[in-house]
Parts: C-alpha cells; sequence; structure tokens
C-alpha cells in the first residue's frame, strides 16, 4: 500500500500545500514565542495556517475560502516586511538580511501558487 493511498490525499500539489502551510505556522509561532509574545497578529497567522494546512490535508470545502484569506494576509505580512528590509539595506550586508528577504520572497511565491492551486481544484473539496 502506498503512501499516498495511507493518506488519502487526492494530489501531490494538496500535500506540498498543506505542509507549506504546517511549516508557515510552525516558523510564525516559533517567532512569536521567541518575541516573547509582543506580535499578536502573527498569532493569528499562525493559527490560520496551521488550520489550513489541516484542512486541505482533510480536503475540507472550507480550506478554499482559508486559502484566500490566508492569500492576503500572508501578502499583508510579508509584503510589508520585504519592502522595510530592502529600504533600509539597500546592500545585503548579513547573510540574515539575505535569508530574511529569500523566505519572504519564498513566502509570497508559495502564497500565490497555492491560491492558484487550491482555486483551479475547488470543485475537488468535499
Amino acid at each position: 500500500m502506498s503512501l499516498k493511498s495511507k493518506l488519502k490525499m487526492e494530489s501531490l500539489g494538496i500535500a506540498v500545500f498543506s505542509i507549506f502551510y504546517a511549516i508557515v505556522g510552525i516558523v510564525i509561532f516559533s517567532i512569536v514565542v521567541v518575541s516573547g509574545f509582543t506580535i499578536p497578529h502573527a498569532m493569528v497567522l499562525a493559527f490560520l495556517s496551521l488550520v489550513t494546512a489541516y484542512s486541505l490535508f482533510k480536503m475540507k470545502e472550507w480550506s478554499v475560502l482559508l486559502t484566500i484569506t490566508l492569500f492576503f494576509l500572508g501578502t499583508a505580512f510579508s509584503a510589508p516586511l520585504l519592502y522595510r528590509s530592502i529600504t533600509i539595506n539597500s546592500l545585503p550586508t548579513t547573510a540574515e538580511t539575505v535569508l530574511l528577504d529569500a523566505a519572504l520572497i519564498l513566502h509570497i511565491i508559495m502564497l500565490f501558487a497555492a491560491l492558484i492551486y487550491v482555486v483551479t481544484k475547488r470543485e475537488s473539496f468535499q
């Protein structure tokens, strides 16, 4: 019996985006904990990301709405951070700055890809 049939996953794309949202939720939650819970709106993003990961994994109907919502919220969270990072440091001076910028760009790209994929496959969700 294959792993795909054991997990009852519809497609590889759904599995990839489910894992993506789970990782994003865990990373954002870790950032909130390290910051001493001084970023309450990030806690909402972490919670919604984990719920979206679960809903995509289970192919729930409401995962389409959560994916659309997280696209806008995640972009509104990542884009200003990226803009501020680029405008403060016109030339990346440290590896941390380069990694932060790369992670934010990848986050925005993956949010957009997840939005397109889930919206086009919305008929598959129960």
